[in-house]
């Protein structure tokens, strides 16, 4: 790993000046495998925020020296400063100014930096292939330490959802990084030839699927049967794997229970929809404010008024009490910035999608096509999965920007590979 990040970083002969940008150059990617590896982990704030924030220290430096190439430019640029704006200028409209200025900066500006610092370095096809086994290892043992510390060592039944006592990621997140994860794991599934690597990676993916399920989380089946169908376009084989996580499903208790058609048709979702469509409605074009702390702000929105114009069957929150969140990343996006910030969102996802879509048609190797294929799976697998979740802080909003950062690395190794055999 050293000696990839390393290749033309040291100049032997430079002087001390060259030494430090090269020193510095090489512990961004480290730091940032750091970040990457600790997501999942609850209690390890401290070590994500340190390599974050020494790996911005280190970046700041190297831009004030120019010692570096970083660069902006991407076709995500455009979407997401847009994005951006929109959120600066609904700090004008936001209900609360404070929580919306924080936020902007804690659930987004901080997300935009990690991408580009993805994208920045690790962008060749051997840096890629080090953050796949990065995010890989990391879900693998964060799936072996959840399971074993809630069911074994707390004495949680098997019928339990995983993860219902976990603070930092709860039962509906832990899906987000296993089954990106996992699409990972099958592409590099596919693509090694060695007896070793395909037994290591036969054991991981069955170890996230079978942890994915354990949460029994509806959102997250339904991630991970798209992935799977996606993969399986390209290899068969996937097939078995999506055989065995539906038996699995028949043999986890309660999770039957949980898909059953009558369960889901009054599941309390549909309440919670129903509510944030009234707030929007009432704040169509700038939302309530990029703040997350507002909508479950009783003190700023008056949620029972806007509970009594729901029809009867929909109305008294969910048990009793009202949801702070949509638990939809599209309706949680329209709420807090308006319709327009929706679409500005939708033109991040649609801008990845034609970014993947111009790659897949300009790969040549089957390397890259598996890779397209992989990350076009997770992607497809995450926006499922955040139809049932809110998805803009926490780990799982580090997955969508690594994945965002993935693409946009594939994409300028694809389309740089063109263009360099059509000037040949």
């Amino acid at each position: 790993m050293l000696k990839i990040f390393s290749a033309n970083m040291i100049n032997q002969s430079g002087g001390k000046s060259e030494k430090i940008a090269a020193v510095l150059n090489l512990s961004i990617p480290l730091l940032m495998g750091v970040y990457i590896f600790f997501n999942p982990f609850p209690h390890t704030t401290a070590i994500k925020e340190f390599s974050f924030y020494i790996s911005l220290l280190a970046l700041m430096t190297l831009i004030i020296s120019r010692k570096t190439n970083f660069s902006l430019h991407s076709p995500l640029t455009l979407p997401l400063v847009l994005f951006l704006l929109w959120g600066i200028i609904g700090l004008f409209f936001a209900l609360d100014l404070a929580n919306s200025l924080h936020d902007i900066r804690a659930h987004f500006v901080k997300y935009l930096l990690i991408y580009y610092l993805l994208v920045n370095y690790f962008n060749s096809s051997e840096k890629l292939e080090i953050l796949s086994w990065i995010v890989i290892a990391s879900a693998t043992i964060f799936s072996l330490w959840a399971t074993i510390d809630y069911y074994l060592i707390d004495g949680n039944p098997f019928a339990r959802r995983l993860g219902e006592t976990f603070l930092e990621i709860h039962t509906d997140y832990i899906g987000f990084v296993l089954i990106f994860a996992l699409t990972l794991a099958l592409n590099k599934l596919l693509q090694n030839k060695t007896l070793l690597a395909k037994s290591l990676l036969v054991i991981s993916a069955f170890i996230l699927c079978l942890t994915t399920l354990l949460t029994q989380s509806r959102g997250s089946l339904i991630a991970l049967f798209v992935a799977m169908i996606i993969f399986s376009f390209y290899n068969k084989k996937i097939l078995i794997l999506l055989l065995i996580s539906i038996l699995l499903v028949i043999i986890i208790p309660g999770f039957k229970e949980r898909i059953d058609p009558k369960t889901m048709l009054q599941n309390e979702r549909l309440q919670m929809n129903a509510l944030t469509m009234e707030i929007i409605k009432d704040y169509p074009l700038a939302g309530i404010g990029f703040g997350m702390q507002i909508y479950g702000n009783e003190h700023i929105i008056d949620i029972k008024t806007f509970d009594s114009r729901l029809p009867k069957k929909y109305q008294g929150g969910v048990g009793g009490k009202f949801i702070g969140s949509p638990h939809n990343t599209l309706l949680d996006i329209a709420v807090r910035t308006g319709i327009i910030g929706l679409i500005l969102f939708l033109s991040v996802i649609l801008t990845a999608i034609w970014m993947l879509w111009q790659a897949g048609k300009s790969a040549k190797s089957e390397y890259f096509k598996s890779w397209i294929i992989c990350i076009s799976a997770a992607l497809a697998s995450f926006m499922t999965a955040a139809l049932f979740a809110d998805t803009a802080f926490g780990p799982q909003a580090v997955v969508f920007y690594t994945i965002l950062a993935i693409i946009t690395i594939l994409w300028k190794i694809i389309i740089r590979n063109k263009s360099e055999n059509s000037t040949a």
